[in-house]
């Protein structure tokens, strides 16, 4: 059945490739941050909307939720404007459209917030991690140590609320390869994942109200995507371990 859907940063790589497989059966509607994106929106026949995480106010956002069936958290700094302006998008943004989904009156639209695999606690080390996984988390957290930091915050804050429904997408290290079809979904191991394949994931999702509650780590793998993602939304296990 056809959706409508809103993309917070509709001009992300993952958000163009949802994009170009939600349009084809959903109404979308992107918001990107300057008139310079509009066109490659339009071309995707979705309609650009344009706000600013950073400076628009939450009631706009409510606005622009108002009657809507699903909205996509994919929005990020890209490490652009140092570690402020992390804050200012990852963390307080997410914040921004949390408070704007809860402020919709009547019905409210379903989150789906793209995160990162390995976003927690830092004290808390997953028991299926092995060496080499807590060898990569260590490197990537004295990297990007703001973006970890208020990635988690982000979705600690988002776990808590029960006004409307949400999803967590946690994707591994992203790449720009061609897309494989399959993926590991679920407690795995760290590694990478297509940008492709995440798109695919997160395209499913609009139909899997059943993953409500649910935070899905993501990595390359060799099982479909469609299979993986109904087995791991029967597990009914959350990825995200506080």
């Amino acid at each position: 059945m056809s959706k409508k859907i809103v993309i917070v940063g509709g001009h992300g790589n993952v958000s163009l490739r949802l994009t170009k497989l939600l349009t084809p059966t959903h109404s979308v509607k992107s918001v990107i941050r300057t008139l310079d994106h509009q066109g490659d929106i339009k071309t995707l026949s979705a309609e650009p909307v344009l706000l600013s995480l950073e400076d628009s106010p939450v009631k706009d956002f409510t606005a622009l939720f108002e009657g809507q069936d699903v909205v996509y958290f994919s929005a990020g700094a890209g490490g652009k404007g140092g570690a402020e302006r992390t804050k200012k998008v990852d963390y307080e943004g997410a914040l921004k459209v949390f408070d704007a989904i809860e402020a919709v009156q009547g019905p409210k639209p379903r989150l789906i917030l793209v995160s990162a695999i390995d976003i927690r606690d830092p004290e808390k080390i997953p028991d299926h991690y092995n060496e080499q996984d807590i060898g990569i988390s260590k490197r990537v957290r004295d990297a990007i140590p703001a973006y970890m930091h208020w990635k988690y915050e982000a979705d600690k804050n988002l776990v808590k609320r029960t006004t409307f429904k949400w999803t967590i997408l946690r994707p591994a290290g992203l790449t720009n390869n061609p897309g494989t079809g399959n993926a590991a979904i679920g407690r795995t191991h760290l590694g990478t994942v297509t940008r492709d394949d995440v798109a695919k994931v997160l395209a499913l999702l609009v139909d899997r109200e059943d993953a409500a509650g649910l935070a899905l780590d993501v990595v390359g793998g060799d099982t479909p995507i469609q299979e993986g993602l109904d087995a791991a939304i029967k597990r009914g296990e959350t990825d995200f371990l506080g």
